[in-house]
């Protein structure tokens, strides 16, 4: 296995960082003990395109021990974590292709090693690596076991390519799972997201006004946070029912055009593109914060930025580009990419414990199934989801009720006359 990493000096450093977050991934770890023990995977090459990062290690090391080949590319340039790389490498046998801050060539050619590997399960965070597949080694089908999906734009690039009658392998929908929603995506990338933000700028939040574009499961973790920090949150979005929670929540709604006028911070959150543009940056007060935390880098049209400035961008912080329009600046974070990866560390590793754990059952799933699934974009079986629920419950010390047979039958019956 050739692999393509930044240092591999950095594999002790990368071992602590791993060896951390293990100690707070108690599900996945449970997971991975069983997996060792039953070898299920043997014979299985794993292809991953995820941020490459302490809690990623894990997952790779859970799949390694149960017996697959692991070969990882990241599924961000500003995400991968060097030094975690290194010792996945070094120290664990993985195969990686990542390197922090590289370029777009690098990227591409990073992911298609990955596909060289012939994987038999394909794991995605933002459907990269299993697009790549069916653009260059179709017919998949008697090779590719499955696939999962850890985002909503990854699920939107693959529900697509199923309308026209093009994917190949079936895709569990992992960032669909109600353990995935609720923790992932609301307590994860809503602290994750803030965090990026705060080490980017070290702002105080309290009395700022925070506009939240995008309502979803990550857009209400964001926007409570937020609240919770102390800023007043407006809510833009384009989904009626969507829009109403976040009024029932008690967040201002309103239009992004009426809220360029008002937010201090803008946080888009959509899975779409071209969500902040010309027409917005050129309302903005003076001094305004545009982050994304969406999965790619097209929400904030960084071309209407470009064009609207006076010149180039000039670097006021690491992570902080300041944009000069006619008397005004808007500071640009992260080069428009994810903010909670590029500005910060991620979700914590109590809430990729979950993520991650799904994942791992789902290889599980797709390897041991008695037959092949059917192509097409699917729900996560209920059984993993109940079962990362008690395993997490269960390394919380936490226990919950039975039902009797008696509550049994009645939930299960329509004469309810006995």
């Amino acid at each position: 296995m050739t692999s393509d990493i930044a240092d591999p000096t950095l594999a002790d450093a990368g071992r602590a960082r791993i060896d951390w977050a293990d100690d707070q991934m108690p599900v996945l770890r449970s997971i991975r003990e069983r997996l060792a023990g039953e070898r299920p995977l043997e014979g299985i090459t794993v292809g991953a395109c995820l941020h490459v990062t302490a809690e990623t290690a894990n997952l790779a090391r859970a799949l390694i021990a149960g017996g697959a080949e692991v070969a990882l590319c990241a599924a961000n340039p500003l995400s991968t974590q060097d030094d975690a790389a290194a010792a996945l490498v070094e120290l664990h046998g993985a195969e990686v292709h990542a390197v922090r801050g590289e370029d777009a060539e690098t990227y591409a050619a990073h992911v298609a090693a990955v596909a060289a590997r012939e994987p038999h399960v394909t794991l995605d965070d933002g459907a990269d690596l299993v697009s790549l597949l069916h653009m260059a080694a179709p017919p998949l089908r008697e090779r590719v076991l499955g696939a999962t999906e850890e985002t909503t734009t990854g699920l939107l690039r693959l529900r697509a390519l199923e309308a026209e009658g093009r994917l190949e392998v079936p895709v569990l929908a992992v960032n669909e799972a109600i353990s995935e929603r609720v923790f992932n995506d609301r307590f994860g990338t809503g602290q994750s997201t803030l965090d990026g933000i705060l080490r980017a700028t070290n702002l105080l939040l309290a009395g700022r006004t925070v506009v939240v574009l995008g309502y979803g499961w990550t857009g209400r973790g964001v926007a409570q946070r937020a609240r919770g920090a102390g800023a007043s949150v407006v809510v833009c979005e384009v989904e009626p029912l969507a829009a109403l929670e976040a009024r029932m929540e008690g967040f201002e709604v309103m239009p992004a055009l009426v809220a360029a006028e008002r937010g201090d911070v803008f946080i888009t959150v959509t899975g779409g593109r071209d969500v902040l543009t010309r027409a917005h940056f050129e309302r903005m007060k003076d001094g305004a914060v545009l982050a994304n935390a969406g999965h790619f880098d097209v929400e904030i049209s960084l071309a209407d930025l470009g064009a609207l400035a006076d010149g180039p961008p000039r670097r006021v912080r690491p992570l902080v580009h300041r944009y000069d329009i006619g008397g005004r600046a808007l500071n640009l974070l992260a080069d428009g990419r994810v903010v909670n990866l590029a500005a910060a560390e991620g979700h914590p590793a109590a809430v990729m414990d979950m993520s991650f754990a799904v994942h791992a059952l789902v290889v599980e799933h797709l390897v041991r199934a008695p037959a092949r699934l059917a192509p097409g974009v699917q729900p996560v079986p209920d059984a993993i989801d109940r079962e990362v629920a008690r395993l997490k419950l269960a390394s919380l010390g936490v226990e919950i009720d039975v039902l009797s047979e008696r509550q049994r039958e009645y939930l299960s019956s329509w004469d309810h006359s006995g």
